[in-house]
């Protein structure tokens, strides 16, 4: 069986990342025996990393306390969805150039040393392979390229983060120049819609 890991975290309740990449989570999952598992980063929150966490994450498996593990429990559940999706769509709006704090929190949960990446001869080797990941993402201006290409942080940032745990297989759908006006926007959806089928396809 197939599996499809479809995460969101725009704050917009009319988000266009979200609506685009669900329409590419649904797709990918209507094939036959494939499922579709949404994490919500808005609707269901997760608390940014603190002092607690980075001492539990950092202390071996066989020597957490209780209380650690259950510091770590939240981290634990989004660790086994990553593990079994076989595709990841993540969906990300562009909040001051970089990608909303409720997923940069998620990035900070599931990037453990010893489970998804560690330090071999050569340096950082990623540990969670096999997959592969559509980034959808949403922004008001033109960051692809131009003038402003150098304030993308958001789909760059994914990017590096995902190869740093061992997922280098992306592709980046963009949904551009929304901000321009409702045709502009209008343009932009059905351009990334129309990837989405390719893709899909």
């Amino acid at each position: 069986m197939s599996q499809v890991l479809l995460i969101t975290s725009s704050p917009r309740l009319e988000s266009h990342s979200s609506r685009v990449a669900r329409t590419l989570a649904d797709k990918l999952a209507s094939h036959a025996g494939s499922n579709l598992t949404v994490r919500d980063l808005t609707r269901r929150p997760l608390q940014h990393i603190d002092d607690s966490f980075a001492a539990a994450r950092n202390t071996p498996s066989d020597l957490l306390t209780s209380t650690q593990k259950s510091v770590l429990s939240a981290s634990d559940e989004l660790l086994r969805e990553l593990f079994a999706a076989d595709t990841l769509v993540i969906a990300a709006g562009m909040i001051n150039f970089g990608i909303p704090s409720s997923l940069k929190a998620y990035i900070d949960h599931v990037v453990r040393p010893g489970v998804t990446f560690r330090y071999g001869e050569k340096g950082p080797e990623g540990m969670v392979r096999g997959k592969k990941a559509y980034i959808v993402v949403a922004r008001g201006g033109i960051y692809s390229q131009g003038p402003m290409q150098a304030y993308n942080f958001q789909d760059t940032y994914l990017k590096v983060a995902l190869g740093f745990i061992g997922i280098t297989d992306v592709e980046v759908i963009a949904v551009e120049g929304v901000a321009f006006g409702p045709e502009a926007a209008e343009k932009a959806v059905g351009a990334a819609l129309a990837r989405v089928e390719a893709v899909a396809a």
